[in-house]
């Protein structure tokens, strides 16, 4: 392409740089409105981050925001094979590693905490651990377990009111630990994709008659606990979430009865505690995703990032038309490490080979350019 349309490129919205809500005088400023979406990669042996995780974000962090794989906030946290926590000493001093890499290169990373609920397996974590959900309903399915590859996924445990109120100060444990001494910017809360805390917000995978089930109210409860544990314990301005309306991975159903109002008024919820940022996974273009990016836009003040097959020029009509704030970006990322600078002059993209997503080798992780 010819320089004068990497001129033009260059001074889009999307890489100009942004500054995230602020607290007092403590404020975020990313360099550019790409982010870089969370991706489960699987490459944390022993649930430790190493140091081809700290080469692995490095070599992305001329993202305005590097968001990372999700990491259980406790050992009942961990489901996939080899994902990283943030609960105990060494995994804090491996992120430590991480950010500080991230950091040097100029760039800023938040923590993605996962709790996985009900999306594990037994094989999966350490002795001792216990698979919870806000219900004993399990998966239909099956997930891959290294010692004996797909296995069905158990029956969980239904919380008691003790687990709930444990899981809350786990999560919040976790975001204190990553920010004070692991060395992250901030955390994303895994609000998404059949986790956790998604677990609450779905009828179909809670069933409680208590406080935390039945209504809508009820099944937004521990979403807003949750968030406001942690802002109490990091700050609000270092606090963020991520939904994925009428999204059917991990069991969830997609689109249910009063699920438009449930996303409006958890964004007016996650306002009201002056979240940093809303981060939308959306699924497939449709009315009612429309909807709930108009009714969260509507309601929650602070920053709006959307994610959800972008591309630079559907990722700058966006911004201009004033949809969102920041455009994150997964697939792109994974074989692309230098992917705002490949955007800004027209460089085709690497493709990815998606059988080394999950491997646990650096091949189809750190060997990009």
């Amino acid at each position: 392409k010819s320089s004068k349309s990497t001129i033009i490129m260059s001074k889009r919205l999307l890489f100009e740089s942004f500054k995230l809500p602020k607290v007092g005088k403590d404020q975020i400023t990313l360099a550019n409105r790409v982010v870089m979406a969370p991706m489960t990669r699987s490459r944390a042996i022993d649930n430790l981050p190493n140091d081809m995780i700290k080469t692995y974000y490095a070599q992305r962090a001329t993202a305005g925001l590097i968001i990372t794989e999700g990491t259980a906030p406790s050992k009942n946290g961990l489901g996939y094979a080899r994902i990283p926590g943030c609960y105990t000493t060494q995994q804090v001093e491996g992120w430590r590693k991480v950010t500080d890499a991230v950091h040097s290169k100029g760039g800023k990373i938040f923590l993605q905490i996962m709790h996985c609920g009900r999306s594990s397996h037994h094989l999966n974590m350490p002795n001792g651990a216990v698979i919870l959900a806000p219900s004993a309903v399990p998966i239909k399915g099956q997930m891959y377990t290294d010692q004996k590859q797909m296995q069905d996924f158990p029956v969980p445990k239904a919380m008691t009111s003790e687990d709930i109120t444990t899981a809350i100060a786990e999560y919040a444990d976790s975001a204190a630990l990553a920010v004070e001494s692991g060395g992250f910017d901030g955390v994303e809360i895994h609000g998404a994709n059949g986790y956790l805390i998604d677990q609450f917000l779905n009828p179909s995978s809670n069933l409680r008659t208590d406080g935390y089930g039945g209504s809508a109210q009820g099944r937004i409860r521990f979403a807003i606990e949750v968030a406001d544990a942690i802002s109490k314990k990091i700050g609000n301005h270092r606090t963020g979430i991520r939904l994925s309306p009428f999204g059917a991975f991990n069991g969830m159903d997609g689109e249910y009865p009063g699920s438009k109002e449930l996303f409006a008024d958890l964004a007016t919820e996650f306002s009201n505690l002056k979240l940093a940022y809303m981060h939308l996974m959306l699924g497939p273009p449709s009315a009612s995703i429309d909807q709930v990016k108009s009714s969260v836009r509507k309601n929650f003040s602070g920053a709006l990032i959307l994610c959800g097959d972008y591309n630079v020029d559907k990722a700058e009509k966006a911004l201009v038309n004033g949809e969102c704030d920041l455009v994150a970006f997964g697939r792109p990322y994974l074989a692309n490490p230098t992917l705002v600078e490949k955007m800004k002059t027209n460089v085709p993209l690497t493709e990815m080979n998606y059988a080394l997503n999950f491997t646990p080798g650096a091949e189809g992780f750190t060997n990009f350019v």
